[in-house]
Protein backbone atom coordinates (compact mmCIF):
# COMPACT_ATOMS: atom_id res chain seq x y z
CA UNK A 1 0.00 0.00 0.00
CA UNK A 2 1.06 3.40 -1.32
CA UNK A 3 2.27 5.74 2.03
CA UNK A 4 0.75 9.02 2.20
CA UNK A 5 3.99 10.64 0.00
CA UNK A 6 3.84 8.39 -2.80
CA UNK A 7 0.63 9.10 -3.34
CA UNK A 8 0.25 13.04 -3.91
CA UNK A 9 0.74 14.49 -7.38
CA UNK A 10 1.92 17.79 -6.19
CA UNK A 11 1.46 18.89 -9.91
CA UNK A 12 -2.74 18.29 -9.19
CA UNK A 13 -2.21 20.90 -5.49
CA UNK A 14 -3.87 23.88 -6.52
CA UNK A 15 -2.28 26.96 -6.75
CA UNK A 16 -0.94 28.49 -3.62
CA UNK A 17 -2.97 31.70 -2.42
CA UNK A 18 0.30 33.44 -1.74
CA UNK A 19 1.07 33.87 -5.33
CA UNK A 20 -0.88 36.27 -6.81
CA UNK A 21 -2.17 37.43 -10.74
CA UNK A 22 -0.22 40.54 -11.91
CA UNK A 23 -1.89 42.58 -14.56
CA UNK A 24 0.09 45.67 -15.47
CA UNK A 25 -2.83 47.75 -16.88
CA UNK A 26 -4.51 46.79 -13.64
CA UNK A 27 -2.16 48.59 -11.37
CA UNK A 28 -1.68 51.43 -14.16
CA UNK A 29 -5.03 52.29 -14.46
CA UNK A 30 -5.44 52.05 -10.18
CA UNK A 31 -2.70 54.47 -10.03
CA UNK A 32 -4.28 57.03 -12.93
CA UNK A 33 -7.56 56.60 -10.78
CA UNK A 34 -5.67 57.47 -7.31
CA UNK A 35 -3.87 60.49 -9.24
CA UNK A 36 -7.10 61.81 -10.25
CA UNK A 37 -8.67 61.30 -6.49
CA UNK A 38 -5.80 62.78 -5.51
CA UNK A 39 -5.64 65.70 -8.14
CA UNK A 40 -8.43 66.39 -10.09
CA UNK A 41 -6.90 68.82 -12.20
CA UNK A 42 -4.83 65.46 -13.75
CA UNK A 43 -8.52 64.00 -14.68
CA UNK A 44 -7.80 64.90 -18.67
CA UNK A 45 -4.35 63.28 -18.79
CA UNK A 46 -3.26 61.63 -22.16
CA UNK A 47 -0.43 59.50 -22.48
CA UNK A 48 1.56 61.70 -24.18
CA UNK A 49 1.47 63.56 -20.68
CA UNK A 50 4.34 63.58 -18.71
CA UNK A 51 2.31 62.26 -15.62
CA UNK A 52 0.91 59.40 -17.25
CA UNK A 53 4.64 58.52 -18.15
CA UNK A 54 5.59 58.60 -14.55
CA UNK A 55 2.69 56.18 -13.49
CA UNK A 56 4.07 53.87 -16.44
CA UNK A 57 7.39 53.58 -15.03
CA UNK A 58 6.26 53.36 -11.56
CA UNK A 59 2.99 50.55 -12.29
CA UNK A 60 6.18 48.51 -14.25
CA UNK A 61 8.33 48.66 -11.26
CA UNK A 62 5.60 47.73 -9.29
CA UNK A 63 5.17 44.68 -11.75
CA UNK A 64 8.35 43.93 -11.34
CA UNK A 65 8.85 44.15 -7.64
CA UNK A 66 5.40 41.55 -7.54
CA UNK A 67 6.96 39.34 -9.52
CA UNK A 68 9.52 39.01 -7.06
CA UNK A 69 7.40 38.45 -4.84
CA UNK A 70 5.82 35.52 -6.23
CA UNK A 71 8.90 34.04 -6.90
CA UNK A 72 10.19 34.31 -3.30
CA UNK A 73 7.02 32.73 -2.00
CA UNK A 74 7.84 29.82 -5.10
CA UNK A 75 11.56 29.27 -3.84
CA UNK A 76 10.67 28.02 -0.42
CA UNK A 77 7.50 25.20 -1.96
CA UNK A 78 8.62 21.78 -2.82
CA UNK A 79 6.34 21.59 -5.79
CA UNK A 80 7.72 25.25 -7.41
CA UNK A 81 11.16 25.27 -6.24
CA UNK A 82 13.96 25.49 -8.27
CA UNK A 83 17.71 24.96 -8.86
CA UNK A 84 19.59 26.37 -6.10
CA UNK A 85 16.46 27.15 -3.80
CA UNK A 86 15.21 23.19 -4.11
CA UNK A 87 18.56 22.21 -3.38
CA UNK A 88 18.22 24.18 -0.01
CA UNK A 89 14.75 23.27 0.55
CA UNK A 90 15.95 19.64 -0.14
CA UNK A 91 18.75 20.16 2.49
CA UNK A 92 16.10 20.58 5.18
CA UNK A 93 15.26 17.04 4.54
CA UNK A 94 18.81 15.62 4.57
CA UNK A 95 18.23 15.08 0.69
CA UNK A 96 21.29 16.34 -1.84
CA UNK A 97 21.11 16.63 -5.27
CA UNK A 98 22.54 13.32 -7.21
CA UNK A 99 25.35 13.57 -9.66
CA UNK A 100 24.60 11.48 -12.63
CA UNK A 101 27.52 12.08 -14.33
CA UNK A 102 30.72 13.18 -12.45
CA UNK A 103 32.12 14.93 -15.70
CA UNK A 104 35.94 15.48 -16.60
CA UNK A 105 37.65 18.30 -15.08
CA UNK A 106 40.95 17.31 -16.99
CA UNK A 107 39.43 17.05 -20.29
CA UNK A 108 40.46 20.31 -22.94
CA UNK A 109 38.03 22.27 -22.22
CA UNK A 110 36.66 20.55 -19.03
CA UNK A 111 33.27 18.66 -18.99
CA UNK A 112 31.30 19.37 -16.09
CA UNK A 113 29.10 17.30 -13.72
CA UNK A 114 25.61 16.49 -14.57
CA UNK A 115 23.14 16.17 -11.34
CA UNK A 116 19.55 14.76 -11.62
CA UNK A 117 16.76 17.11 -12.53
CA UNK A 118 14.63 19.49 -10.45
CA UNK A 119 12.11 16.90 -10.72
CA UNK A 120 14.16 13.95 -9.77
CA UNK A 121 15.10 15.79 -6.75
CA UNK A 122 12.01 16.95 -5.79
CA UNK A 123 10.54 14.08 -5.56
CA UNK A 124 12.85 12.28 -3.44
CA UNK A 125 12.64 14.92 -1.20
CA UNK A 126 8.98 14.10 -1.11
CA UNK A 127 9.39 10.44 -0.38
CA UNK A 128 12.30 11.16 2.07
CA UNK A 129 10.09 11.06 5.05
CA UNK A 130 8.51 8.08 3.99
CA UNK A 131 12.72 6.93 4.05
CA UNK A 132 12.42 7.39 8.03
CA UNK A 133 10.26 4.20 8.39
CA UNK A 134 12.09 1.19 9.20
CA UNK A 135 8.62 -0.81 8.57
CA UNK A 136 9.20 -1.55 5.39
CA UNK A 137 6.64 1.14 3.57
CA UNK A 138 6.90 0.69 -0.61
CA UNK A 139 7.70 4.78 -0.17
CA UNK A 140 11.16 3.86 1.87
CA UNK A 141 12.01 1.19 -0.72
CA UNK A 142 11.14 3.85 -3.71
CA UNK A 143 13.10 6.66 -1.81
CA UNK A 144 16.55 4.35 -0.64
CA UNK A 145 16.32 2.80 -4.06
CA UNK A 146 16.33 5.87 -6.37
CA UNK A 147 18.78 8.10 -3.54
CA UNK A 148 21.36 4.78 -4.03
CA UNK A 149 23.05 6.19 -7.36
CA UNK A 150 22.53 9.12 -9.84
CA UNK A 151 21.86 6.71 -12.22
CA UNK A 152 18.39 5.38 -11.01
CA UNK A 153 16.00 6.39 -13.10
CA UNK A 154 12.98 4.99 -11.56
CA UNK A 155 12.31 2.05 -8.94
CA UNK A 156 9.18 0.43 -7.71
CA UNK A 157 8.89 -1.89 -4.80
CA UNK A 158 6.35 -4.81 -4.99
CA UNK A 159 5.86 -7.90 -2.49
CA UNK A 160 5.14 -11.00 -5.28
CA UNK A 161 4.67 -13.26 -1.55
CA UNK A 162 4.45 -12.60 2.38
CA UNK A 163 7.74 -11.39 3.26
CA UNK A 164 9.55 -10.94 -0.02
CA UNK A 165 10.18 -7.45 -0.97
CA UNK A 166 10.81 -6.97 -5.26
CA UNK A 167 12.56 -3.56 -6.18
CA UNK A 168 12.26 -2.78 -9.70
CA UNK A 169 15.30 -0.65 -10.94
CA UNK A 170 15.25 1.44 -14.26
CA UNK A 171 18.30 2.57 -15.38
CA UNK A 172 19.26 6.01 -16.90
CA UNK A 173 21.60 4.30 -18.75
CA UNK A 174 20.35 3.13 -22.59
CA UNK A 175 17.42 1.31 -22.55
CA UNK A 176 16.88 1.76 -18.81
CA UNK A 177 18.33 -2.03 -18.52
CA UNK A 178 20.09 -1.99 -15.28
CA UNK A 179 23.66 -3.78 -15.29
CA UNK A 180 24.19 -6.26 -11.96
CA UNK A 181 26.74 -3.09 -11.23
CA UNK A 182 23.56 -0.95 -10.53
CA UNK A 183 21.45 -3.70 -8.80
CA UNK A 184 24.29 -4.44 -6.76
CA UNK A 185 24.66 -0.97 -5.78
CA UNK A 186 20.52 -1.01 -5.19
CA UNK A 187 20.72 -3.75 -3.19
CA UNK A 188 23.49 -3.00 -0.46
CA UNK A 189 21.65 0.08 0.00
CA UNK A 190 18.10 -1.86 0.70
CA UNK A 191 20.32 -4.28 2.63
CA UNK A 192 21.09 -1.64 5.03
CA UNK A 193 20.16 -2.78 9.09
CA UNK A 194 18.61 0.99 9.05
CA UNK A 195 16.86 0.00 5.87
CA UNK A 196 15.37 -3.35 5.71
CA UNK A 197 13.58 -4.75 8.38
CA UNK A 198 14.74 -8.22 9.57
CA UNK A 199 11.91 -10.02 8.34
CA UNK A 200 11.63 -8.90 4.75
CA UNK A 201 13.59 -10.57 1.53
CA UNK A 202 14.53 -8.11 -0.96
CA UNK A 203 15.30 -8.57 -4.20
CA UNK A 204 16.99 -6.24 -6.49
CA UNK A 205 16.11 -6.33 -10.25
CA UNK A 206 16.56 -4.60 -13.66
CA UNK A 207 12.42 -3.21 -14.82
CA UNK A 208 11.20 -5.11 -17.96
CA UNK A 209 12.02 -3.70 -20.98
CA UNK A 210 9.06 -3.13 -23.40
CA UNK A 211 10.27 -1.98 -26.89
CA UNK A 212 7.60 0.15 -28.84
CA UNK A 213 8.15 2.35 -31.75
CA UNK A 214 5.84 5.00 -33.08
CA UNK A 215 5.09 5.82 -36.42
CA UNK A 216 2.76 8.63 -38.32
CA UNK A 217 1.92 10.52 -41.11
CA UNK A 218 1.15 14.13 -40.11
CA UNK A 219 -1.69 16.17 -42.79
CA UNK A 220 -1.51 19.95 -42.60
CA UNK A 221 -3.70 22.85 -42.83
CA UNK A 222 -2.77 25.74 -45.02
CA UNK A 223 -0.39 27.91 -43.74
CA UNK A 224 1.75 27.39 -41.16
CA UNK A 225 5.41 26.42 -42.35
CA UNK A 226 5.20 22.20 -42.55
CA UNK A 227 8.60 21.92 -41.14
CA UNK A 228 8.12 23.65 -38.33
CA UNK A 229 4.96 22.08 -37.26
CA UNK A 230 6.36 18.85 -38.03
CA UNK A 231 9.49 19.83 -35.60
CA UNK A 232 6.47 20.82 -33.04
CA UNK A 233 4.79 17.36 -33.02
CA UNK A 234 8.44 16.24 -33.25
CA UNK A 235 10.05 17.13 -29.89
CA UNK A 236 6.23 16.97 -28.46
CA UNK A 237 6.29 13.00 -29.01
CA UNK A 238 9.83 12.65 -27.80
CA UNK A 239 8.95 14.52 -24.72
CA UNK A 240 5.49 12.15 -24.12
CA UNK A 241 8.36 9.01 -24.64
CA UNK A 242 10.20 10.47 -22.39
CA UNK A 243 7.72 11.18 -19.54
CA UNK A 244 6.49 7.46 -20.14
CA UNK A 245 9.72 5.59 -19.97
CA UNK A 246 9.41 5.22 -16.56
CA UNK A 247 8.23 1.76 -14.11
CA UNK A 248 4.69 1.33 -14.69
CA UNK A 249 3.46 4.07 -17.31
CA UNK A 250 1.36 2.80 -19.78
CA UNK A 251 1.73 3.96 -23.58
CA UNK A 252 -1.79 5.36 -24.57
CA UNK A 253 -2.82 6.25 -28.05
CA UNK A 254 -4.81 9.09 -27.03
CA UNK A 255 -1.31 10.11 -25.39
CA UNK A 256 0.27 9.57 -29.08
CA UNK A 257 -2.18 11.69 -30.29
CA UNK A 258 -2.22 14.88 -27.95
CA UNK A 259 1.10 14.83 -28.49
CA UNK A 260 1.15 14.74 -32.33
CA UNK A 261 -1.73 17.41 -32.89
CA UNK A 262 0.16 20.21 -32.50
CA UNK A 263 -1.48 23.61 -33.84
CA UNK A 264 -1.33 23.42 -37.73
CA UNK A 265 -1.70 19.50 -37.51
CA UNK A 266 -5.04 19.12 -39.18
CA UNK A 267 -5.09 14.68 -39.02
CA UNK A 268 -2.99 12.35 -37.79
CA UNK A 269 -2.82 8.61 -38.93
CA UNK A 270 -1.12 6.24 -36.68
CA UNK A 271 0.41 3.55 -37.86
CA UNK A 272 2.22 1.89 -35.03
CA UNK A 273 1.28 1.84 -32.20
CA UNK A 274 -1.77 -0.24 -32.96
CA UNK A 275 -2.76 -0.12 -29.58
CA UNK A 276 -2.56 1.09 -25.89
CA UNK A 277 0.76 -0.54 -24.11
CA UNK A 278 0.02 -1.64 -21.09
CA UNK A 279 3.06 -1.58 -18.51
CA UNK A 280 3.12 -3.46 -15.58
CA UNK A 281 4.53 -2.69 -12.02
CA UNK A 282 7.40 -3.92 -12.60
CA UNK A 283 8.08 -3.07 -16.18
CA UNK A 284 8.85 0.61 -18.43
CA UNK A 285 8.21 1.21 -21.91
CA UNK A 286 11.27 2.25 -24.25
CA UNK A 287 10.34 4.18 -27.48
CA UNK A 288 13.12 2.73 -30.15
CA UNK A 289 12.54 4.85 -32.71
CA UNK A 290 10.47 7.49 -33.91
CA UNK A 291 8.90 8.17 -37.69
CA UNK A 292 6.62 11.28 -38.57
CA UNK A 293 6.08 11.13 -42.41
CA UNK A 294 5.01 14.60 -44.02
CA UNK A 295 1.90 14.20 -45.62
CA UNK A 296 1.28 17.38 -46.90
CA UNK A 297 -1.68 19.71 -47.17
CA UNK A 298 -5.26 18.74 -46.38
CA UNK A 299 -8.35 19.63 -48.55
Amino acid sequence: MAGNFTAIDLSLLAAPDVVETIDYETILAAMLADLVARAPEFSALVESDPAYKILEVAAFREVILRQRANEAARAVMLPYALGADLDNLAALFGVVRLVVDPGDALAVPPIPPTYETDDALRRRTQLSLEGYSTAGPRGAYIYHALTASGDVLDANASSPSPGDVLVSVLSRTGNGTAAAPLLATVLAALDDEDVRPLCDHVVVASAGIVNYSVAATLTFFTGPDQAVVLASAQAAIEAYAEAQHRIGRDVTLSGIYAALHQPGVMRVDLTAPVANIAIGATQASFCTSITLTDGGIGE
